[in-house]
């Protein structure tokens, strides 16, 4: 019976000094952590890729018992397959995913959540928001509506835009709803045609060929992507069009924002969108779980219309991206 009763109290005592020590939880819980990205295929992915590995260090450095497994897939199937290793191989607690696509995606990450791991789902939701505990992204309607508002004005509202899409997901349809929804104040503005370019530089070249042998006036583009926006600059430059006068891309990569700054003849604004969420993402996820707590069930992330007037602000020559 004392035997009994000094188990007993030691188990008590245990638990105290576990209490006591919560306010260190970082040091004492364990945790792992997998990660899901997009292999760096551009620069907005190869930022996603470098900002997920500073996470990795900075938290496993600061936290004994917390383990980041980051994974990069090419292909959906890919990235299916890696998001059940991390739960079977590696017995991962909680999930930060960019899903390469929503909707193949929605199922494989649904099937986790419901073993108990914790999901935060970034940039590009699911479409169904029941497979995930958090969703962290920029603001992907201002993304769409500040480019409409500044191109209308800069058109006079009246002209053609043609329209390169991302990739087929939640991200992408909330962007161009809002651009049509903008520019359909303005009657005077045409949008000739909008396809895909999968956030690809060689995609949106063959896009932009494309429009400019079936539009014989474009008066300005609306890339949606700094990395499609390249490729539409080739294509614009071999093709010697000297009627489109403003090629708008988005998300403040470091070429974009610098031509802002330089006064480039075509690329005269962009928008905020860093690839910096996934790290943010990834530091709220282990820390809010290494304390037993939960995220907000959406944290979106401000995006800016950049111009020459304020681009200084939103140009880091380091990045990678």
């Amino acid at each position: 019976m004392r035997s009994s009763i000094r188990s007993i109290l030691k188990l008590g005592a245990a638990a105290c000094l576990l209490a006591l020590g919560s306010g260190h939880a970082l040091a004492a819980t364990n945790l792992t952590l997998g990660v899901a990205i997009p292999t760096a295929t551009h620069g907005f992915t190869g930022g996603i890729v470098w900002w997920a590995n500073q996470a990795k260090r900075e938290l496993e450095a600061a936290n004994p018992g917390l383990k980041v497994i980051i994974k990069t897939a090419g292909s959906t199937p890919e990235q299916a397959n890696q998001v059940q290793d991390l739960l079977v191989v590696n017995k991962m607690n909680a999930l930060v995913i960019l899903p390469l696509e929503s909707a193949s995606l929605t199922q494989p990450v649904a099937q986790v959540k419901n073993k108990g791991v914790y999901v935060t789902v970034v940039d590009r939701g699911l479409t169904n928001p029941a497979a995930q505990h958090a969703y962290v992204a920029g603001d992907n309607t201002a993304f769409g509506r500040l480019p409409a508002e500044y191109l209308a004005k800069r058109m006079n509202g009246k002209g053609n835009i043609v329209v390169l899409r991302g990739m087929p997901s939640t991200i992408d349809n909330e962007r161009v709803n809002a651009f049509k929804a903008e520019i359909a104040k303005h009657p005077g503005i045409k949008v000739l045609d909008a396809k895909y370019g999968n956030w690809n530089r060689d995609d949106a070249f063959k896009v932009m060929q494309d429009y400019l042998t079936r539009f014989k006036q474009i008066d300005a583009v609306w890339a949606s992507d700094d990395d499609m926006a390249i490729g539409v600059l080739k294509a614009i430059e071999q093709a010697k069009r000297s009627d489109i006068k403003e090629v708008f891309g988005g998300a403040g990569a470091k070429f974009a924002v610098k031509k802002v700054m330089d006064g480039d003849k075509l690329v005269q604004a962009d928008v905020s969108y860093s690839p910096k969420f996934i790290y943010d993402a990834i530091k709220m996820t282990a820390e809010a779980r290494l304390k037993g707590q939960a995220l907000p069930a959406r944290t979106i992330i401000p995006s800016v219309l950049i111009t020459r007037a304020n681009a200084k602000q939103f140009y880091f020559p380091d990045s990678p991206y």
